[in-house]
């Protein structure tokens, strides 16, 4: 059991016999009262997202999930195909298990799956990954280099921010925990 102020994004907790991931945290100090943990959760069994505000002496179980690393290999339709790098078995997840993992679903790409009593529960992505750029803005002569970033389209659709000198056709390294640029990949 631990303390509901040492909650953490990421965390699985278990409530009243329902396991869920703990989506974000936010620490609410009153200025009277108890300070609380405010977060949202997603429900595993269904993937249903519940706001639950806990008493900074309140306690919830810690729940440690079995992690195995699998290679995402395709789509079809709204379901992701990854095979297990153990015993090449391949296992298939819908979208909804997938969750954010989505934005970043390369082919040959490993990833973390969570398993809850050897049922797929979460996809975790790779800290940083690789993407190619396929639509920005050009970038503007005259601009000072503080001008600071533009949005940039990467090739799974996902859109962030990134600078100035970052053309159609690059690939940049993004922090996938943030979904933010890190760098433009070194030719």
């Amino acid at each position: 059991m631990i303390s509901a102020i040492q909650i953490r994004k990421g965390m699985i907790i278990r409530i009243e016999n329902a396991i869920y991931k703990v989506l974000e945290t936010t620490h609410v100090t009153p200025g009277k009262g108890q300070a609380l943990m405010q977060t949202k959760l997603r429900k595993l069994s269904d993937q249903s997202l519940h706001d639950y505000r806990f008493r900074s002496k309140d306690k919830v179980e810690q729940v440690y999930l079995e992690t195995i690393d699998m290679e995402y290999l395709y789509a079809e339709g709204e379901e992701y195909v990854f095979m297990n790098l153990e015993n090449y078995e391949q296992l298939t997840l819908a979208s909804d298990v997938i969750g954010g993992a989505v934005n970043y679903l390369i082919p040959n790409v490993i990833f973390s799956i969570e398993m809850l009593d050897k049922k797929p529960v979460g996809v975790n992505p790779p800290m940083t990954i690789e993407l190619e750029v396929i639509k920005t803005e050009p970038y503007l002569k005259g601009a000072t280099q503080s001008a600071s970033n533009k949005p940039a389209t990467l090739e799974t659709g996902i859109t962030t921010s990134v600078p100035q000198f970052i053309k159609e056709g690059d690939i940049v390294r993004i922090d996938t925990r943030e979904d933010k640029y890190l760098e433009r990949k070194k030719s």
